[in-house]
This record gives C-alpha cells, structure tokens and sequence, in this order.
C-alpha cells in the first residue's frame, strides 16, 4: 500500500540558514531576491516575521517595513540535501 505523508517545515530555507549559521537566529532575516532586480521574498523567519515580512512579499516592500532585515539569497543545493534528510526519516 502506497502512503503519503505530508510534512510543513515552516520557514524551512530560514530554517536551513538559522541551522548553518546560528548567528541568524535571533536577527530578521529573509532568503529572496534583491531589491534591485525587483524580487520577491521566498521565506522569513520568526523575527523578520514581527515586522510583517512574508512570502511572496516584493522585496522592496519588505525593506520598507524591516529597514535591518538580513536578505540572503537562496542557497538551493543546501535545501535540497535538507529535504532529503528529513526524507530519509520516513
């Protein structure tokens, strides 16, 4: 029998960043794209997340409501081995 199991890993790219560099953890941080290119904000973790920066969220904009706001850009390889880490459990 076939099962599928859904698991949320909230803020899972902040997540990722928090774990590898646990300086980030109590500081707002966002993993997205630049303000210049016009991105957009993938993910925030909890402290950016008082301000009222969310997903889907233009970066700019996001800025604007968190002037310290730590933008990172996404580092796909390090999510991809996350996930299948956690994949592995189940």
């Amino acid at each position: 029998m076939r099962k599928i199991i859904h698991v949320d890993m909230d803020c899972f790219y902040a997540a990722v960043e928090m774990r590898d560099n646990p300086q980030l953890r109590d500081i707002p941080i966002a993993i997205g794209g630049s303000r210049e290119r016009r991105g957009v904000i993938s993910t925030a973790n909890y402290p950016a997340r008082k301000f009222g920066v969310r997903s889907a969220m233009p970066t700019g904009m996001a800025l604007k409501l968190c002037p310290h706001l730590r933008l990172l850009p996404g580092r796909f390889d390090a999510y991809k081995e996350a996930s299948a880490q956690i994949r592995d459990i189940f």
